[in-house]
């Protein structure tokens, strides 16, 4: 049976019917205009708004703000974003920065301040440039268009290389149904939420509560299944915007095509993640493990989560070598149920480890495979029918020189 979506050429989130963008330059980070850094999402019409944050302790004044926002209200009608300055451990000032970045953009598109989501990604404990941000804000207000999902896209970006974005389609109920999306994410990045940012829009009509349900459901097979350094970041966050103007039926777990709709929205939530994973700082190549024959399901991602975000695993897929019982110490520290007697381990196409010992492999095989893109674990722990898998990237010197002048 084939796929019940197709995926959009050059799709992001002005995809979905009612959605407009713009990505302007500012100079948030020092002055100089030479990158956009101001992104300005926005519905025709006010949508119904699900969100999902970090889990870090410390967390930034603009995702306070927001997850106070779409708590209340459940409605979203814009999403205002800036990059290279977090307003993270700002104080009071913060979050009044982050309630005028609220304001300035209501105030630009003439909707509520209410309806007005805030996100923000670059360097923690700076105060923001407001008047930077007002102008960038002003400006955005706008520049906003159809067109303007890929500067958008690009306006969102920190150390990334590359935008991320995406757009699917299928047919609900007669009426042609988008969902697409747009993320930034490259270090920081750990499970439960990392130093990413991920919008999806929709003009699916759907419930906000089951809106809801489906992102946390989805996130965690999805963006909480990548990591790339095993920091997890102060700002992170997924917002969902779906404004009903597709004029489908109400979408619910009882819809005849609710399972196609899930299957399509976590289609892109995968894409976005993966391709945060395939883009982390410094990265040549994305690390899958694929972990099959736990007791649960928990205990498979449990056991994948921990290959992916080993640094001795991640060392060495970069430098191609086969050590395969790196990965068996992985997965015998990560809290899932192991009989270390039963353990099969595949690198790529090569089997290396059976009954948890060594197999005489062909090492320049294994090598090859280590050289591919993506570079893809096998692990059956054969004590049962949990499988999960999680995506991550090498550790390569790059990333050590990108993360030692973060700053300047």
């Amino acid at each position: 049976m084939g796929s019940p979506f197709s995926i959009l050429a050059n799709g992001g989130v002005t995809s979905a019917k009612g959605y407009k963008a713009a990505g302007v330059a500012a100079g948030i980070k020092n002055g100089k205009k030479e990158k956009r850094d101001v992104a300005l999402l926005v519905s025709d019409v006010p949508a119904a708004a699900a969100g999902v944050y970090t889990t870090n302790a410390v967390q930034a004044a603009p995702l306070l703000v927001t997850k106070e926002t779409v708590s209340q209200n459940g409605l979203l009608q814009a999403v205002i974003v800036n990059a290279g300055n977090a307003n993270a451990c700002t104080g009071e000032q913060g979050m009044k920065d982050a309630r005028r970045m609220q304001e300035l953009t209501a105030e630009a598109l003439q909707i509520k301040a209410e309806h007005v989501a805030v996100a923000s990604t670059g360097v923690i404990g700076v105060l923001m440039p407001m008047d930077r941000v007002s102008a960038g804000i002003a400006e955005a207000g706008k520049m906003v268009s159809l067109e303007g999902g890929s500067d958008f896209s690009e306006a969102i970006l920190t150390t990334d290389l590359v935008k991320k974005e995406i757009a699917v389609q299928l047919e609900i109920d007669g009426q042609a149904v988008t969902i697409g999306g747009a993320a930034k994410g490259s270090g920081m990045i750990h499970p439960n939420m990392a130093t990413m940012l991920g919008f999806i829009t929709t003009d699916a009509k759907i419930g906000q509560t089951d809106l809801q349900e489906l992102l946390r459901q989805v996130t965690t097979r999805t963006f909480n299944r990548i990591t790339v350094d095993g920091d997890t970041s102060t700002n992170d966050m997924v917002i969902v915007l779906a404004n009903g103007k597709a004029k489908n039926q109400t979408l619910s777990p009882s819809h005849p095509a609710w399972s196609q709709f899930v299957e399509a929205f976590e289609h892109v939530a995968l894409y976005l993640a993966k391709s945060i994973a395939r883009d982390g700082e410094g990265a040549t190549r994305l690390v899958v493990a694929e972990v099959t024959g736990a007791r649960s399901e928990s205990d498979a991602e449990m056991a994948a989560k921990t290959i992916v975000g080993s640094s001795l695993v991640k060392t060495a897929v970069f430098g191609a070598d086969a050590n395969w019982g790196r990965l068996m110490m992985a997965v015998g520290k990560s809290g899932a149920f192991v009989d270390p007697n039963q353990v099969e381990i595949w690198i790529g196409s090569v089997k290396v480890a059976e009954n948890g010992m060594g197999l005489d492999f062909d090492e320049e095989a294994a090598t090859k495979e280590l050289q591919q893109d993506p570079v893809v674990f096998r692990i059956n722990l054969n004590v049962g029918q949990g499988k999960a898998t999680a995506y991550g990237c090498d550790l390569t010197y790059e990333y050590v020189k990108i993360n030692g002048s973060y700053r300047t």
